[in-house]
């Protein structure tokens, strides 16, 4: 079975700091860590990210991504769409963590009530 990019970046991942780590790093939860490598389809603003956390330059794993993203920049003509420079993973991870949060508050209610 062939490996995705999810694997490949879980790997070296947990070889560097580990998954908890990460996600303080990124500020996102374990849970969307989880998520990135299960879906194992990262774009490469994300693994720009987690490379950065971990201290690793993923070029070396995906060379034709990033020879596509530096094509890319030279031949682009409209600007991505960002919101505060902000990317729309961004807020997703936000979303998450926050319903996470909350989640954990009505257990704890429900428990205090019963």
């Amino acid at each position: 079975m062939k490996s995705n990019k999810g694997d490949v970046i879980e790997r070296i991942v947990r070889s560097k700091i580990g998954i908890s780590e990460l996600s303080r790093i990124l500020q996102v939860s374990r849970t969307t860590i989880y998520n990135w490598f299960e879906c194992g389809c990262l774009d490469l603003e994300t693994i720009c990210r987690i490379g950065q956390a971990i201290n690793h330059d993923f070029a070396n794993e995906f060379p034709e991504e990033f020879a596509d993203m530096h094509l890319h920049h030279i031949t682009a003509t409209a600007p991505v769409k960002t919101y505060d420079n902000c990317t729309a993973q961004y807020w997703m991870s936000k979303y998450i963590s926050l319903l996470e949060k909350y989640n954990e508050s009505l257990c704890n209610l429900t428990k205090s009530n019963v």
